[in-house]
Formats: structure tokens, C-alpha cells, sequence
């Protein structure tokens, strides 16, 4: 097996990323078909297709079923610091959010999400499935997790909008602490539709443990976003470390 990419493919890397780069193909332009493409660089379309399957996963360009292929947009920053819903990190960063309510009910709650709400078995929590896009481009397939507890009547209410805002104009609960678990994955079924690409493709896998401004965990979200849609970062004032932590990362005299 080769450890380096065939000649052919790298050339044809190497000249998308620099119209890229250069602007010459815009965020969000659509690329010419494979055929065509193929003749343009005097290429098989297997060959095309393994350039194309590798701007892909350094997140230059995307594939939507049926569409075609896509100069990706600029990442979007989720910062896990800063306390913001998806609508006004969205909006802050210049975009344009939407958000699409795909489901929701009451069921039991699973094995997983029992034990990040600390529930007892046989549960029942609210189930809310939404994607969300930026720039008119699904990004994120969510699915919250609710304890029904703290959120009487919450399924008559419209839960297209901000479940931040929600809680606190409906119910006067903000969020506290919340905990969260980064992974990448490969998408599941139902993300993986909803995001309009192939089951099994790349993605990011968010896990979120909310607990209010009183201590009580209240939900719990599972985000599958493309991969190449958000930068993750996290900016951490030192005065906010614990005293012991502020002396380890002291440097010595």
C-alpha cells in the first residue's frame, strides 16, 4: 500500500485549494460535476473522486446527497466558555441562523441519558429533535433531552425558537454549570439525513449536561455537526482557576 497519495491526486489537491484560497471559488459555490471535472484535469473520476474525498476531510469542500459538491463556508467559533445560545452566536459572527423543529414527545429515557440527568430507570424525559443551519446550510442535528419535571407544558409551546430564551421567559431558568464531551464520529441515520449527507460520514459529536442557576440538572443535548462546519475553542481566565492549578502553572523563579 502506498503511504503517499498518487501524483494525480495531489496535483488536483493542490490546484482546488489554491482557487480556493485565492477566492476564485467562492464559500458556498458549487462545483462543476464529476465528469466534467474530470475532464478538466485529464483524470479518471476514481482519481477525482479521492482529491475530492480529501479537500473534504480537511474541510475545504462538501458533498450533499443528490447536490453535488461545495466550497465550505467559514467555520463558525463555539466557544464553550461563553454562555450564548446557537441563535446569538450565530448572529454575533455576521450569519444568518435557522432553526427547524423535526420532533417532538415524551418517551423513556435511555441507559445514557438517565445517567447524565441522574435519573432512575424506566424515566420519562421530553425529546426534542431540531436542525439547524447558517446561511440557509444545515450544520447541526440536535437532539435535547428534557427532565419534565422542570418544564410543565413545554411541548405546546414553540420550540423552534431559543430553548435558552424559553426556559427563561416561560419557566425563569437560566443555565449554570454545564458540562460537555467532544468526540468525532461518524454520523448516525438520523444526523446524517437531516444533514442532507451519507450515513457513516464524518462529523462532530457534542455531548451537553445543563444544570441551572440552582444546581439541578435540567437537560441534556446531543449535537452532530459537520465536521467542517465549527472551530471549538475555549479561552480560560486564570483569576477562574483554582488556587492550587494558578500554582502548578506558575513559572518557576
Amino acid at each position: 500500500m502506498q503511504s503517499t497519495p498518487p501524483r494525480a491526486v495531489t496535483a488536483i489537491c493542490h490546484a482546488l485549494q489554491e482557487q480556493i484560497e485565492h477566492g476564485l471559488l467562492a464559500p458556498g459555490h458549487r462545483l462543476p460535476g464529476e465528469r466534467h471535472l474530470s475532464e478538466v484535469f485529464a483524470t479518471t473520476r476514481i482519481t477525482l473522486r479521492e482529491a475530492l474525498v480529501q479537500l473534504e476531510a480537511m474541510g475545504l469542500i462538501y458533498r450533499e446527497e443528490r447536490r453535488g459538491w461545495f466550497v465550505s463556508p467559514a467555520r463558525l467559533t463555539y466557544d464553550l466558555i461563553e454562555r450564548s445560545h446557537f441563535h446569538a452566536m450565530v448572529c454575533a459572527q455576521g450569519r444568518s441562523p435557522a432553526t427547524q423543529l423535526l420532533s417532538a414527545g415524551l418517551q423513556p429515557a435511555s441507559a445514557l441519558i438517565c445517567a447524565h440527568l441522574q435519573l432512575p430507570a424506566l424515566s420519562s424525559v421530553v425529546r426534542i429533535c431540531r436542525v439547524r443551519r447558517i446561511d440557509g446550510r444545515a450544520v447541526l442535528y440536535a437532539e435535547h433531552y428534557l427532565n419534565p419535571q422542570y418544564f410543565p407544558g413545554i411541548l405546546q409551546l414553540d420550540l423552534s425558537q431559543s430553548l435558552t430564551r424559553l426556559y427563561a421567559s416561560e419557566y425563569g431558568i437560566f443555565y449554570g454549570q454545564v458540562g460537555f464531551e467532544i468526540l468525532p464520529t461518524a454520523l448516525p441515520a438520523a444526523a446524517a439525513s437531516a444533514l442532507r449527507v451519507s450515513s457513516g460520514s464524518a462529523g462532530l459529536h457534542v455531548l451537553r449536561s445543563n444544570s441551572d442557576q440552582h444546581g439541578r440538572l435540567i437537560d441534556c443535548d446531543l449535537e452532530y455537526w459537520r465536521h467542517d462546519a465549527i472551530r471549538i475553542c475555549a479561552e480560560v481566565n486564570p483569576s477562574r482557576l483554582p488556587a492550587s492549578a494558578r500554582t502548578a502553572c506558575r513559572p518557576p523563579p
